[in-house]
């Protein structure tokens, strides 16, 4: 069932402030989950229930008119059909209503693991090769050393990989730590044990990492490593470090470092990504669809995919495989293999459709509208006197047709 928001801009406000949005504000401002990739119907030409155009989720496509046609008209204004679960209201309401794709797995935002600075990589003092490597399930990542901490080989005297927090695993690395190393009953304790050994790899590990990372020790541990390290390059890092750790810690309760892995996914309204009819029965539609389609798809796969509990490599693949197509849907320009429409054309993505001059910003909100104006190549006029102009007559002709217009 729908449920009605209160909209409206307050108009006693100072500040607007943009962060991280947490998984229980995106919920907040969804009208509903989408849970299947269909569009509409092309043959009734009316949006599937549950899509990604779904009326019950978004709001009618005609003015207070429910999808079934059992409400119709201004009277029934607020009312939800007990048939189809649409509310009776405007339809301009799909302009505004978002919705939510929730993900079997965690995902990282591309925007803080692949642009300068990698944020995620400054917090966790990771390089962007090692972070990508556990992000796409190449490497385990550990997250808890346990009873391994400072654990040696016997017979060579060094320290076993994986013995200390942050430390990659490779396959067979993690199956010698699992197999050989582990005293029998380990994988049985609480994860809140502090001798469990935990390695994860994924957005899932990251997110660990991220929401036990304790902001104000790191804080004077970089501050301590930027006065007293003698090497200019392991200061200069330290104080890049600083200055990621330090925003999180001035907007605390804004931010949360473990908000930049997403858990759940928000849905545009749909007209803003619209679906065109085209002669001859086929559709335009925007780029954005076709991108939310890959992740839902995926999404639903990996669902089915645990549910029958099919082998790890098989999982691991389907969850790096979502990792890409939500990397594609936020930023399709910045990955190294963007996904392409059937003319070998990028997809626009989110970043895309708000970033540059006809970006929703430039074009759409701060975009106004002006007088009539013209511009043209300043070229010299010998026949001019001083204190003329001269205009071609096709500028002036499309200047003054106003007035020409109201003459007539």
């Amino acid at each position: 069932m729908a449920f009605k928001k209160d909209n409206k801009v307050k108009s006693n406000f100072n500040k607007i402030t943009i962060g991280l949005a947490s998984p229980e504000e995106i919920l907040e401002n969804s009208f509903g989950e989408v849970t299947k990739p269909e569009t509409i119907n092309y043959r009734t030409y009316k949006p599937e229930r549950d899509g990604l155009f779904c009326e019950r989720i978004f709001g009618p496509t005609k003015d207070y008119e429910c999808a079934c046609g059992k409400y119709k008209r201004i009277r029934y204004k607020g009312i939800v059909c007990d048939r189809c679960g649409v509310e009776v209201t405007e339809k301009k309401v799909r302009r505004e209503r978002a919705g939510h794709i929730e993900l079997v797995v965690p995902v990282a935002h591309i925007w803080y693991f692949r642009s300068l600075p990698n944020k995620i990589g400054y917090l966790l003092g990771l390089p962007t090769k090692k972070l990508d490597s556990v992000i796409y399930y190449e490497k385990y990542i550990v997250v808890q050393p346990g009873v391994v901490e400072n654990m040696k080989y016997s017979d060579t005297g060094e320290e076993i990989n994986g013995s200390h927090k942050f430390d990659l695993l490779s396959e067979d690395e993690y199956l010698d730590i699992l197999d050989n190393r582990l005293p029998e009953g380990n994988e049985r304790l609480d994860n809140s044990d502090p001798k469990k050994f935990i390695a994860k790899m994924g957005a899932e590990a990251i997110y660990d990492l991220l929401a036990n990372i304790d902001l104000d020790r790191l804080a004077g541990e970089l501050r301590d490593r930027a006065t007293t390290d003698s090497s200019q390059q392991r200061k200069t890092e330290a104080l890049k470090r600083l200055q990621i750790v330090e925003a999180f810690r001035q907007s605390e309760g804004i931010n949360r470092p473990e908000w930049m892995i997403m858990k759940i996914i928000p849905v545009t309204p749909p007209e803003l990504r619209p679906l065109v009819p085209l002669d001859g029965g086929r559709f335009a539609t925007s780029d954005l669809n076709d991108l939310y389609r890959r992740v839902i798809i995926r999404n639903n796969r990996l669902k089915r995919l645990i549910e029958i509990k099919a082998p790890d490599v098989i999982l691991r693949n389907e969850k790096r495989m979502l990792q890409e197509a939500v990397d594609s849907l936020f930023d399709n320009s910045r990955k190294s293999s963007a996904v392409k429409s059937e003319s070998n054309r990028p997809l626009k993505s989110l970043s895309d459709s708000l970033k540059g001059k006809q970006g929703r910003f430039r074009q759409n909100l701060l975009g106004k509208r002006v007088d009539y104006s013209a511009r043209s190549v300043i070229v010299v006029g010998p026949e001019l006197k001083m204190g003329e102009c001269g205009l071609p007559k096709l500028m002036a002709a499309e200047l003054y047709k106003p007035f020409i217009i109201r003459k007539l």
